[in-house]
């Protein structure tokens, strides 16, 4: 009976860490769903890579580089040393992409004062708040779904904003089709690529660089 008991919690633990992902799980790719891999048709830098991929790709150099999480203010706006918070996954993404997010950031912000609501325009911080690349995104960026059920609307390279926290999508999709995650959260996430949208109640807004006008 002991025995028994012990293979039952045995189960049980191990189901919970399954159906959390708490264990390492397999990944799958758009061609494993069927999904056409969104291709943006622009390339701002002139490198060869459209600007979803190289935004993608970007972000995991970036992470790759193992920047540490701690909040600071740089005279130049951008980190120069190993410290970093989830916002500059983005910047960093961009910048080395071809977009200067600082620079865009700052001018919508002088063209647009109401609706950022900042008393205190500072080009070295706004653009590493969350609040504010939100509503840059939503200015000038593709405003997408935010149903987890509609997976092929969600791309590698797609920007996704939380409650106080950005990340960028991967190109990496769970057992239900969904991306990962490619984020900095601090000092207590497993990696910096994530199985986490399907247990996040605070998704805010899903965004992509393809111009409106297009």
């Amino acid at each position: 009976m002991k025995k028994l008991f012990l293979l039952l919690v045995v189960l049980a633990a191990g189901f919970f860490l399954w159906y959390f992902r708490l264990l390492p799980q397999p990944h799958y790719s758009d061609a494993d769903f069927g999904i056409e891999t969104f291709v943006s048709g622009h390339d701002e830098d002139g490198d060869g890579i459209d600007d979803q991929l190289d935004i993608l790709e970007s972000a995991k150099a970036y992470l790759d580089s193992g920047p540490v999480y701690k909040s600071k203010y740089y005279d130049d706006g951008y980190p120069d040393d190993q410290y970093g918070v989830c916002t500059d996954v983005v910047a960093f993404a961009l910048l080395n992409s071809g977009y200067d997010l600082k620079k865009l950031v700052n001018e919508d912000v002088l063209a647009n004062r109401g609706d950022y609501a900042i008393d205190v325009v500072d080009a070295n911080i706004d653009f590493r708040r969350v609040r504010n690349l939100k509503i840059y995104f939503e200015h000038n960026w593709l405003s997408l779904t935010t149903d987890l059920t509609q997976i092929a609307e969600w791309q590698a390279g797609d920007i996704v904003t939380f409650e106080g926290h950005i990340g960028i999508l991967s190109d990496r999709r769970d057992r239900d089709g969904i991306p990962y995650v490619l984020h900095h959260a601090g000092h207590i996430q497993l990696g910096f690529e994530e199985d986490i949208l399907p247990y996040r109640e605070d998704i805010t807004g899903h965004y992509r660089i393809t111009d409106k006008g297009e």
